[in-house]
């Protein structure tokens, strides 16, 4: 055991057994968070706020992108996350678990009324505020990771149709997120980036409809789009999901495997584990010391954490309810009320998604703040009530074959 420590076998095998493990994610996007609060509540806050205004400048002749580091990473490396999204959106959709209206009617329900009813409380107490009324989509924004993180602290009582239903409803609220960015989070167009970005688009399709399955060119195309994107006044981060649509999937290579999976399983780690942390890091900083509960009871944190905690668990639940009730749908194998309402709860866990929709909503320090502390203040009450409720009402004999794995 010594020896294996002394030369790196043990730590190797320590670090390899927690990244694989479910929670990993989680805990490192609560660790990023964490640090970014410690160092902008401590001395070290003008290291904090001096990186992430450092100005990062590339140019090719005439074309300069000159960005600070924050920006770098809302609009790049944000990118890379909506891409991977995307790659995940079209797989479910053509060969997954929403490839079949009976299989999608449900979750799609159900993040009908995940994104509703938060975005309708927080305009409800945002009401009369023409500023503040510009937020109303960050509530309705789900954390894919830490969701199915809190749920994987379970264990195996969870029954793997109750994973499944809360995947599935998150990468639908992903998708409407997506629509949401692209109709009400865009600034004054430029015809002609869109126009060179649309000539991109068509070789993605020609590409696609020959049948080249390297990944490489595809790429190369994607980041002449992501320019052209980022310059047209439309988020640049909607190039990401564009570009994913024209990976192909149906070819198989060696292994069984198309383009679109394989980039897939090669890209999860280094977004979860890279580009989420790191944007986990840049935009959770908050100073602690200017926020009271005159400041936390204010319209924007408010509206944001009202509609993350109360929006997400009445939305989705109410919803469902009506869906079953109906007859519309029906529950998944092994799921019961009191599991649906724990997701539900879950589901209001924005925290990423919520912060990035934020920046789109607001580019003032003050606002930024205010949607950090009720973003953090809603995520936090979502995931501890939610884990309370599943593990108060999951038990070892409610489910059957949970060994089943879950594949994403």
């Amino acid at each position: 055991m010594i020896a294996a420590l002394a030369n790196g076998d043990g730590l190797k095998r320590g670090a390899q057994a927690f990244f694989q493990h479910d929670t990993s994610s989680g805990i490192v996007l609560i660790g990023a968070a964490f640090l970014a609060l410690l160092m902008n509540n401590s001395p070290l806050d003008y290291i904090y706020d001096g990186l992430l205004g450092t100005k990062v400048v590339v140019q090719i002749g005439a074309l300069a992108i000159d960005k600070p580091l924050l920006l770098w990473i809302n609009d790049g490396l944000m990118a890379v996350f909506f891409f991977l999204i995307g790659l995940e959106i079209k797989r479910e959709l053509i060969d997954g678990r929403l490839s079949s209206w009976q299989k999608a009617i449900l979750p799609v329900i159900a993040a009908v009324g995940g994104m509703a009813v938060p975005a309708a409380i927080f305009s409800a107490i945002n009401w009369g505020d023409p500023v503040a009324m510009t937020g109303w989509a960050i509530p309705a924004a789900t954390d894919i990771a830490f969701a199915l993180g809190v749920l994987a602290l379970l264990g195996p009582r969870v029954p793997p149709s109750l994973k499944v239903f809360l995947l599935a409803l998150a990468i639908i609220d992903d998708l409407g997120a997506i629509v949401i960015i692209a109709l009400f989070y865009t600034s004054d167009l430029s015809l002609s980036a869109l126009a060179i970005a649309a000539i991109g688009i068509t070789i993605l399709a020609t590409l696609n409809a020959r049948g080249v399955t390297r990944i490489a060119p595809y790429l190369v195309v994607g980041l002449v789009i992501w320019v052209c994107v980022l310059k047209s006044g439309v988020h640049a981060t909607l190039a990401g999901v564009v570009i994913a649509l024209f990976i192909p999937l149906n070819a198989r290579d060696a292994d069984g495997y198309s383009p679109l999976k394989r980039t897939e399983l090669g890209l999860a780690p280094w977004v979860t584990f890279g580009v989420m942390p790191l944007f986990a890091f840049a935009n959770a900083g908050l100073a602690l010391d200017t926020l009271s509960l005159q400041t936390l009871f204010s319209g924007i944190p408010l509206g944001v954490a009202a509609g993350l905690f109360f929006g997400n668990q009445i939305g989705i639940f109410s919803f469902v309810w009506l869906a079953v009730k109906s007859g519309i749908a029906t529950l998944p194998k092994d799921v019961a009320w009191p599991h649906i309402y724990g997701v539900a709860l879950l589901a209001g866990i924005g925290f990423t998604m919520s912060l990035f929709i934020g920046t789109l909503a607001f580019s003032d320090p003050e606002h930024t703040a205010a949607v950090r502390a009720g973003v953090l203040a809603g995520s936090s009450l979502s995931a501890l009530l939610g884990y309370a409720v599943l593990r108060l009402s999951l038990s070892d004999r409610d489910v059957r074959h949970t060994d089943q794995p879950l594949t994403a």
